[in-house]
């Protein structure tokens, strides 16, 4: 097939260019490294602050002792002593076991979920999770306040860091699903008015415990 002399000056300006291709003038930002540089806080402040930007409550516990009494203080003031709340996490409800709650699997029917997580990502103040959790899809969100506790070696910096080990934690194959909860629910999408908790908890409380 014969080549128009349009095309083939076109082709040979291609060739030509390919040749010598003109450097990158920013090497850095083709997304092989992150644009977010670390903090220079300590990533249990650097959370903290902007998890409670987004409405969130946040509470550091030196220790199993103060976690309890943190939340016997929520439990106290919110009238829950005799409230369902939904754990499906075993490990949690013997964490918190001298609290006596009283446990239900239907989320219709509970005050509050207590989850875990698989980290927490500190430069968006957000809750990473997973299917792969016993907690399952549905109890950080079909209740109208989301109990989170999570340890300090389970912060990470941003949420690039938190995919990889997560990548790394289940090698052979990935969750399902992975979420990331950042603070109450909310939308503008009525009249442009910011509404909380109008398709999630409304209130979303972080508990970080040091091991």
């Amino acid at each position: 097939m014969k080549v128009s002399s349009a095309k083939e000056n076109i082709l040979k300006r291609i060739r030509q260019a390919l040749s010598n291709p003109v450097p990158v003038p920013f090497p850095n930002s083709e997304g092989t490294a992150s644009v977010y540089q670390p903090t220079p806080e300590e990533l249990e402040v650097k959370f903290a602050e902007e998890f409670s930007a987004l409405q969130g409550k946040f509470l550091y516990c030196a220790g199993r002792e103060e976690l309890l009494e943190g939340l016997r203080s929520l439990i106290q003031v919110r009238g829950w002593k005799e409230t369902k709340v939904v754990c499906k996490e075993e490990g949690l409800r013997d964490l918190v076991s001298p609290l006596r709650l009283v446990y239900t699997d239907s989320v219709q029917e509970a005050a509050a979920g207590i989850t875990g997580c698989e980290y927490l990502v500190a430069r968006t103040g957000s809750i990473l999770m997973s299917s792969a959790q016993s907690s399952g899809r549905t109890t950080s969100v079909y209740v109208p306040v989301h109990l989170c506790i999570a340890y300090v070696d389970q912060l990470v910096y941003d949420i690039k860091e938190g995919i990889q080990r997560i990548k790394e934690k289940y090698p052979d194959r990935l969750p399902s699903l992975i979420t990331l909860a950042s603070g109450p629910s909310r939308t503008a999408d009525i009249e442009k008015t910011l509404v909380v908790g109008i398709h999630g908890p409304k209130e979303v409380f972080v508990f970080l415990v040091e091991r």
